[in-house]
């Protein structure tokens, strides 16, 4: 270690190992998974990414030169202890906020003590994206002088929730969640350390528990600690536990699934990408998690709704009306016989023909009007008096329905342009021989009205 690392809380006071107030870390009654944080960068696990060989991060860590310092990550990555190893590492005072707990008065008072500190301190904010727009500009001017060195921890997607000034003032790096081998390592460490873990209680889990416990908590090394702790405090002194103890444990399986973060974005992405991809075993996968999670039906409908005439459109007519119909459905029927519907509409959709033509179109019809003179409005399209356009001299409205095919040749832009190009995927084929036949019929001249 550099350096006596010192503690400053929200409120100024200090921390150390010298004080009657001790760091989380080392209080006795402290969760397993406190308990077992490491304590150097040799200790992390995982995070082979920012932190194997080469890597950029552990060669700021090892030069004390770091900035301000983004984690991004799932919940039990381990964002919050890489943030205190950085400071035990560099020996620098840890000034420690939480966002959700802290107020402007909090935030300007950890500024102060930081001001008052002989060399830039580490102000780790944990949840930095709970921090309001003010909250997060008030940061900027110490941040942008050295005063400290910000280390934000979040498990939301930093270039929507963090102002701009602030990412670009630091280095964001994304933490994975662990793998199952990697937490199986921590629970056999954790069950062998009799200073910090659980080797004094003398229990023994058998293999495949704890490969079961590795493989449910989904990359979330806090909790996968703190289910192995409560197992073993519930079970007597030296007790061999088995995976039948391990399911009756872990019946009731929370999945990790935030409704309003990044798992909620990262899930629907890789729902209406799979059903794109025309593969329905993994877009029922996600749909599944997203239920099983407690995501709302309705925001998944209208996901199907967009996707219907998004990546669907004219290759499947009946996609659209589908689509609504789940949504109807899981109005008028709700959770939980509407994953039913639900399951039914992602299947259709994954398997659908798929045309983005629609779509395409009308994105270069925007981009016509936003980028070049928008054309007027041809007088015989607009809706006034027939003896009003005499008077006037105008083209006179031809109306389509006495025409052969009801295509009558005259044009309905002043200057006419193509945005719609047929796709010949499913339905959309008929369209594009269709498309053909009005353009060979528009040319011409015999076109006469039939009425």
């Amino acid at each position: 270690m550099a350096g006596l690392q010192r503690e400053l809380w929200s409120d100024g006071a200090v921390a150390d190992p010298i004080n009657e107030m001790e760091p989380p870390t080392h209080r006795p009654m402290a969760p397993l998974a406190v308990r077992m944080r490491p304590r150097t960068l040799g200790e992390v696990v995982g995070q082979e990414h920012i932190l194997g060989p080469g890597c950029l991060l552990p060669r700021l860590v090892r030069q004390n030169s770091f900035g301000n310092l983004l984690l991004f990550g799932p919940p039990g990555c381990g964002k919050t202890s890489l943030a205190e190893v950085i400071a035990a590492e560099t020996g620098s005072t840890f000034i420690r906020l939480n966002a959700i707990l802290s107020n402007m008065t909090e935030l300007r008072s950890a500024l102060q003590s930081a001001r008052r500190a002989p060399s830039p301190p580490i102000l780790f904010i944990d949840e930095i994206h709970r921090f309001n727009r003010a909250q997060q500009d008030s940061l900027l001017p110490d941040v942008e002088r050295g005063i400290v060195r910000l280390i934000g921890a979040t498990t939301h997607t930093p270039t929507v929730y963090i102002i701009s000034p602030l990412l670009s003032r630091s280095h964001l790096f994304q933490l994975e969640p662990l793998t199952a081998e990697q937490v199986r390592h921590y629970l056999r460490m954790a069950l062998k350390d009799r200073e910090r873990g659980l080797g004094a209680s003398s229990c023994d889990v058998e293999e495949e528990a704890l490969n079961a416990l590795a493989e449910t908590c989904d990359g979330d090394l806090r909790r996968a600690l703190n289910a192995l702790e409560t197992l073993v405090i519930a079970s007597p002194v030296g007790t061999h536990i088995t995976i039948g103890d391990w399911e009756a444990f872990g019946k009731e399986r929370h999945l990790r699934y935030n409704r309003d973060g990044s798992e909620h974005h990262a899930t629907i992405s890789a729902y209406i990408k799979s059903m794109r991809g025309c593969d329905p075993d993994a877009a029922l996968y996600w749909l599944a998690k997203m239920l099983e999670g407690g995501e709302d039906p309705r925001f998944i409908c209208r996901r199907l709704v967009i996707f219907a005439s998004e990546d669907v459109g004219m290759a499947d007519p009946h996609a659209l009306p589908i689509a609504t119909a789940c949504y109807d459905s899981c109005e008028t029927v709700g959770m939980p016989e509407c994953a039913i519907n639900l399951a039914h509409g992602t299947v259709y959709m994954a398997t659908a023909q798929k045309s983005n033509s629609a779509y395409a179109a009308f994105g270069r019809a925007q981009e016509e009007i936003r980028t070049k003179a928008v054309q007027p409005v041809p007088d015989f399209l607009r809706n006034q008096p027939k003896s009003l356009a005499k008077r006037l001299g105008a083209e006179a409205y031809i109306y389509a329905h006495g025409h052969k095919e009801n295509v009558t040749g005259q044009r309905y832009m002043v200057s006419p342009k193509q945005f719609y190009f047929s796709g010949i995927a499913g339905a959309e084929k008929a369209v594009a021989e269709r498309m053909e036949r009005i353009r060979a019929l528009r040319g011409k001249p015999d076109n006469i009205n039939l009425g």
